[in-house]
């Protein structure tokens, strides 16, 4: 292969990566959770980890689901169990970067920050942080199999 035909196959790589990363944070920021969910494979790890405790290697997460049926679990309590007030989210994400390609998985990096608007019309940052990501291909599509949202508690 030569470094031309390479180059241009790991860019493909990063634009799947990429369009998955966006379906994943549309999904969210659209209220389809259950379309969020089928973004990972069955037997799935999704953690979101405070970055104090990520850095420490410290394994305590504020959201931690070991497969897809924990996930739809999560979906199920989002919807009927917690009480919020009306809000609207939008993710930005940025320098997403392919780390590495081992044994048919995809190790990924991105930034990202959510944007909060309550129903009064005020604006916010909500949440900041890296995803650190393994992704596999399923068929045609990737999917995740784990996915840690690494979010700073302080600036």
């Amino acid at each position: 292969m030569s470094a031309k035909s390479s180059k241009l196959q790991a860019i493909e790589v990063r634009l799947e990566v990429e369009d998955l990363l966006h379906e994943y944070v549309q999904c969210i920021d659209d209220d389809d959770l259950e379309s969020w969910a089928e973004l990972f494979i069955d037997d799935c790890e999704y953690r979101v980890i405070p970055r104090e405790n990520a850095d420490a290697g410290l394994p305590a997460a504020i959201i931690a689901c070991e497969g897809k049926g924990m996930l739809l679990d999560r979906v199920i309590a989002h919807r009927e169990a917690n009480v919020y007030p009306a809000h609207y989210t939008r993710h930005l994400v940025s320098n997403t970067r392919v780390l590495s390609i081992e044994n048919d998985v995809i190790h990924a990096q991105s930034n990202y920050a959510v944007l909060q608007t309550r129903s009064d019309g005020e604006t916010f940052i909500y949440n900041a942080g890296r995803y650190v990501d393994e992704i596999v291909r399923v068929g045609e599509d990737l999917r995740y199999r784990k996915k840690l949202c690494i979010f700073a508690l302080e600036a």
